[in-house]
C-alpha cells in the first residue's frame, strides 16, 4: 500500500498502477486499493443489523453448560420460519433474510425428516360370491 501511495505522490493514477501490478502477478484492483485507503469509513447499517440478529440467533441456538461447554439447544434445530418467529419475539423488525444469513454464518441447519416408508404392499381385493375378499 505504501508503494501505491508513493507512486500516487509522483503523479501516477491508481488505475495505471494497479494495471501494472496485475501484469506483474499482484492482483489488486483500484477499487480494492481505495477501500483499503479509507479506514475511517463508517460501518454499513446492514452489517450492524446482521451482527445484532446473529447475536440473537446465537443466544437462542446455544447455551453454555456448567462445565463451560457450548451445547446446542432444541431451538438450534429450528428452520428458517420458526427461527424468524422466535427472533422476532426478542427483536422487532427482523427480516427473514437476515435470520437466514445469520443461520448460514453460524452453520445452523434444520433436521429434515423424510417421508415414512410404506411397510405394506397395496391391498388386493377379489370378487367372490360372498362379496369382496382381501387377498
Amino acid at each position: 500500500m505504501a508503494f501505491v501511495d508513493q507512486l500516487r505522490a509522483e503523479g501516477y493514477a491508481v488505475e495505471s498502477i494497479c494495471r501494472v501490478l496485475r501484469e506483474q502477478g499482484c492482483r489488486v484492483a483500484a477499487r480494492t486499493y481505495r477501500h483499503w485507503a479509507q479506514p475511517d469509513r463508517p460501518v454499513a447499517a446492514r452489517t450492524v443489523s446482521d451482527a445484532i440478529v446473529e447475536g440473537a440467533v446465537r443466544q437462542l441456538a446455544w447455551v453454555v453448560d456448567e462445565h463451560g461447554c457450548r451445547r446446542l439447544t432444541p431451538e438450534g434445530l429450528y428452520g428458517r420460519r420458526k427461527m424468524t418467529a422466535l427472533v422476532r419475539r426478542r427483536i422487532t423488525n427482523v427480516s427473514p433474510r437476515s435470520v437466514d444469513r445469520a443461520m448460514r454464518s453460524l452453520g445452523l441447519q434444520v433436521i429434515r425428516r423424510s417421508k415414512g416408508i410404506r411397510t405394506r404392499a397395496c391391498q388386493v381385493f377379489c370378487v367372490s360370491d360372498s362379496g369382496l375378499i382381501r387377498v
